[in-house]
């Protein structure tokens, strides 16, 4: 199976148990093909009570009681990918292309809203396993990578996405920081008894919002977008061990970037000094006798939440001129059963929490990028209940259920209640 699917199988193995690990390969000459990918639907049912505006995780609550129904993709996208390996001039080359195409369909005749597709990845890799490998091309980024490879919700849908995208968000906002499909250049070392680390820079985003609160919000409120001062620069390392019956994992992984000056819709452009963005991370994972146990933690100032650099500057309301960061962290404990019918079970919860910048205040900000009005999101909290049933090698059925909520920056909450049924197939 190509690497890319195989990341995210390897990430269901782990959290779910899934057991198709596979693609459909074909030689042809000097190379050999491989077609892998996944196919998934589930239906939804969402229950919102919101007392107030909140912009969080791409999702906006008003007052009052609101119950949705709706059929689409999971945490994972359909896959379909392409990929390529040989050996040339002592050398291991491979390349890997796919697209994911969404499942939502919500208008007659295909009017409004829909699915999508998506294209995660084309990157081609060349090294040997003596000195490991380079991969340059568009693929998962680097930090917090493990994190959503862990979650269980890979498998599933976790908390519903706003609208009708490609995918759901899982966990993504709710106890970690999405890693996003990034153009990058990044090696590898090799697997060194367990030990295997990689290091790389990737395109830098830029911030999506930048949001000034204060007493006049239509003074003070702007949408900016930063320049890129250099590129990102990521690294991830891990160590995975085995004893007897026990096997499990420990992680670490970071990103930096520096962003330039920002520039506003405001009558003046909003300029600071170059300034230097980061996110670090650490988890775990353990497996024994049929049990599993997952913890992860992040922090960071300036990565922002939910997406890398979402929300990650803000104003001063004396002064609107002062852009500056705002620290976030989060993380999300995670626990798992296998039952005797090979049904995993599984629970687990996370949060993740948002500053404001200094001198920054409560009142009305503007929309983001993502279409989203209310006031700046303070935490995210999700409890998730979760059952996934092999049903075949490759075909897993799955149900869950998650609650969530979001509390803004003055206090106020909105509440979620999302339950989901659906299956999803690797080949």
């Amino acid at each position: 199976m190509n690497k890319n699917i195989k990341l995210a199988v390897a990430g269901a193995v782990l959290a779910l148990s899934a057991t198709a690990n596979a693609g459909i390969l074909i030689p042809a000459g000097d190379w050999t093909v491989d077609i892998g990918g996944n196919v998934n639907t589930y239906a939804n049912w969402t229950n919102l009570d919101g007392t107030a505006l909140v912009k969080s995780s791409g999702a906006t609550v008003g007052a009052g009681k609101n119950t949705t129904v709706g059929f689409g993709n999971g945490l994972l996208p359909n896959f379909l990918s392409v990929g390529g390996t040989t050996r040339q001039n002592d050398l291991d080359v491979s390349f890997t292309i796919s697209i994911q195409p969404g499942s939502s369909h919500v208008s007659a005749l295909g009017v409004g809203a829909d699915g999508g597709i998506n294209n995660r990845q084309s990157f081609i890799t060349f090294g040997d396993k003596s000195w490991g490998s380079v991969l340059v091309g568009k693929n998962i980024g680097l930090f917090a990578q493990d994190a959503i490879l862990s979650d269980m919700t890979l498998l599933g849908v976790g908390a519903a996405s706003a609208g009708t995208g490609n995918t759901s968000l899982g966990r993504i906002g709710y106890g970690y920081i999405y890693a996003d499909w990034k153009p990058m250049i990044a090696y590898t070392t090799p697997n060194m008894n367990g030990f295997q680390a990689t290091v790389g820079i990737s395109q830098p985003f830029t911030s999506t919002s930048v949001v000034g609160n204060g007493a006049t919000a239509t003074a003070v409120s702007i949408s900016a977008s930063t320049t890129s001062a250099s590129p990102a620069y990521e690294g991830k390392a891990s160590y995975s061990f085995a004893a007897n019956d026990v096997t499990g994992k420990v992680w670490v992984s970071g990103i930096s970037q520096r962003v330039g000056s920002f520039n506003g819709s405001m009558t003046t452009n909003i300029s600071n000094s170059d300034t230097t963005v980061y996110g670090a991370d650490i988890g775990a994972n353990v497996n024994v006798a049929g049990f599993g146990l997952t913890g992860y933690y992040y922090g960071g100032s300036g990565i922002g939440t939910t997406g890398q650099m979402l929300d990650g500057f803000g104003t001063n309301a004396a002064n609107t001129a002062n852009v500056s960061a705002r620290d976030s962290n989060g993380g999300y404990v995670q626990a798992t059963y296998i039952l005797p019918t090979k049904t995993k079970v599984g629970v687990s919860w996370g949060v993740s929490k948002l500053d404001q910048a200094t001198g920054e205040t409560s009142a009305t900000t503007a929309a983001n990028t993502l279409g989203v009005t209310g006031l700046l999101q303070k935490e995210n909290r999700m409890w998730t209940v979760g059952a996934y049933h092999p049903l075949t090698k490759h075909l897993n059925l799955v149900a869950e259920y998650n609650y969530s909520e979001s509390e803004n920056q003055a206090g106020q909450e909105n509440q979620s209640n999302n339950g989901s049924l659906g299956a999803i197939l690797f080949f």
